[in-house]
């Protein structure tokens, strides 16, 4: 598989990371490190995007998404009374998980 070299990124990295990237390439059998890491790069690149897409598949998903995390809703009488309920779950469990320690 022939690669055209047009650009280029600059990564600075520890000593440690780079012989454990280099011996990871070694035993993979990838020619060269600059394979490899590109190889996996873009590998990783394309799942994340895939899984984003996946989960918002749309631009107006994303927008929606987006503006229900900088503008939430008020909460409603359900989610009022759900909160209520798990306060009251929470202080019944720890006055039972004090009462149990010796």
């Amino acid at each position: 598989m022939a690669i055209t070299v047009n650009d280029r990124i600059d990564v600075r990295i520890s000593k440690e990371q780079k012989e454990l990237i280099k011996y990871a390439s070694e035993l993979s059998g990838f020619k060269s490190l600059s394979e490899f890491i590109v190889y996996h790069v873009q590998a990783q690149a394309q799942k994340i995007i895939k899984d984003s897409n996946t989960i918002l598949s749309s631009m107006e998903d994303k927008r929606i998404f987006l503006e229900a995390i900088l503008n939430p809703a008020e909460p409603n009488d359900a989610l009022k009374k759900a909160r209520l309920n798990y306060e009251k779950f929470k202080e019944a469990n720890e006055s039972s998980a004090i009462a149990k320690t010796p």
